[in-house]
């Protein structure tokens, strides 16, 4: 085992307040597809109210496409994540967006009819970069969880370092304590 002389990692306890179950348009509603080309959104429903991923919806078994969203991590990094539309199946991405600035629908594939949401997901960002799951423990509304979150880690990409409670989101306080890699 190799230990760096002097170096103790840091624990965090990363306070989330108040987040809420996450609806298939929270950030936008019904939004028609085009005939001919793509369209591209950048007036929004709402934002997310923490760090978190996005999910997509059709209306109909015909919507297919990818979604592109851009925006912010939690560090304030652009990002974008393509998320692949699956008929009226919500389909989440991976990545915890802080900020939306754009979203870019695909043409429609049959009808004039086609329409897509964009809502928020369950996978909370953490504004740190691990190289390894190092979270200690996860609470909700001041209550420890008792099973472990799912953890999504990554080194180089924050907006990749997601925690997704065992409990469903309630509107309460999530509290999630950590330690950082070294």
């Amino acid at each position: 085992m190799s230990k760096i002389a002097g170096s103790q990692p840091r624990i965090y306890s990363v306070a989330l307040a108040a987040v809420a179950l996450g609806a298939s348009d929270d950030v936008l509603g019904d939004t028609a597809m085009a005939e001919l080309e793509t369209a591209e959104v950048t007036a929004f429903d709402g934002q997310p109210d923490v760090a978190r991923n996005l999910t997509v919806k059709g209306n109909d078994s015909n919507v297919a496409g990818d979604v592109v969203v851009e925006g912010y991590n939690h560090g304030g990094e652009t990002i974008t994540e393509t998320i692949a539309l699956s008929g009226t199946s919500v389909v989440a991405g991976d990545k915890a967006f802080a900020e939306i600035t754009s979203v870019t629908l695909p043409v429609y594939d049959t009808a004039d009819t086609e329409r897509v949401r964009v809502g928020l997901g369950a996978k909370l960002g953490l504004p740190l970069k691990l190289s390894r799951n190092t979270v200690i423990h996860a609470y909700l509304d001041g209550a420890r969880e008792g099973t472990a979150p799912t953890v999504a880690v990554s080194a180089s990409a924050m907006e990749s370092n997601t925690v997704t409670l065992d409990s469903a989101l309630d509107g309460s306080d999530v509290i999630v304590d950590l330690y950082e890699t070294l």
